[in-house]
């Protein structure tokens, strides 16, 4: 198999790596961990950075304001901003990466016309409210309840693991809306715009000291029916579409960060001593860092594949 990147490719990588030599340093450097409303400033602000110089949504269709970049390129694009140590997705990731690609397929003309250019230009975060503290891996058993009154579903449950819930303004939201149905055929997703009366956001720290999670409870949330995605009833099959968007190249500039820090690693080792020697003098470590490399380079390989 040919692994390595076209004419166009290299082109391609030399205009983005001399946007982001320039772009980068003068960004200035991340907020604090928990500097929620710096952080969302922060990576909104180089969101419409690449908007304004085409990179953003690298993936996305052109019609919807993306490069329509192809899978080559999504891959230098990458290793470029893992090279730079750019601001990645940050609070824009469910927008950007689920969201926004979910309404692109399963939206109406009304939902798409109100949210895709705002999510891709960095101007509307989103969250995810999937999860339940009953209903994990086995998300179909969601309990949240959505009940229909009128041009409205009155939403009451309980949703954990939401990822930047405390600064977006709209979820993906998925509710039960008919009880008797089997528990893969009664559910819906919902856009919810997340300033809604009856909304509580608790924050959830992680055992690590993570901070991008809360609790989302729900009390008489009265969602529009007209922000139902999909068909009602029919969102479990709009919830694989949106699960579908995590795969693919979307964690691909971990994997570039990843053995990029190896060979940090490395180096680092060729300038440490101890008892009067260099670390790099350990066969073990160098081996246990070749392994590593040699395993990263591998999966780098097939994704490439």
């Amino acid at each position: 198999m040919d692994l390595r990147y076209s004419e166009s490719d290299e082109q391609f990588r030399k205009e983005l790596r001399a946007f982001l030599e320039a772009e980068v340093p003068a960004h200035g450097k991340p907020p604090g961990e928990t500097d929620w409303p710096a952080r969302r400033a922060y990576d909104t602000g180089w969101q419409r950075k690449l908007y304004d110089a085409g990179y953003a949504g690298i993936n996305w269709p052109k019609e919807f304001g993306g490069r329509d970049a192809s899978l080559t390129e999504q891959l230098v694009y990458y290793e470029e901003i893992a090279r730079a140590k750019a601001p990645y997705v940050g609070v824009n990731f469910v927008g950007l990466l689920h969201g926004g690609p979910t309404l692109m397929a399963e939206g109406t003309e009304v939902q798409k016309a109100r949210h895709i250019e705002k999510i891709i230009k960095g101007e509307e975060v989103w969250c995810q409210g999937f999860s339940e503290p009953a209903a994990g891996s086995d998300l179909a058993s969601l309990g949240c309840r959505a009940e229909r009154d009128g041009d409205h579903y009155v939403v009451n449950g309980h949703k954990i693991w939401t990822s930047f819930a405390q600064v977006a303004d709209w979820c993906e939201m998925l509710v039960r809306t008919d009880l008797n149905a089997p528990k893969h055929k009664g559910i819906s997703w919902l856009a919810m715009p997340m300033e809604l009366d009856g909304i509580e956001i608790r924050p959830l720290p992680t055992i690590v000291g993570s901070t991008e999670f809360s609790e989302v409870f729900l009390e008489n949330v009265r969602i529009p029916v007209e922000n139902l995605v999909g068909k009602e009833n029919d969102g479990w099959r709009v919830t694989n579409v949106t699960l579908s968007f995590e795969r693919g190249t979307a964690f691909a500039s971990d994997m570039v960060q990843l053995q990029q820090s190896v060979r940090e690693l490395a180096e680092l080792a060729t300038k440490l001593t101890r008892d009067d020697a260099k670390a790099w003098d350990d066969k073990s470590l160098r081996r246990e860092l070749g392994h590593l490399a040699a395993e990263l380079d591998a999966i780098w390989a097939m994704v490439k594949y």
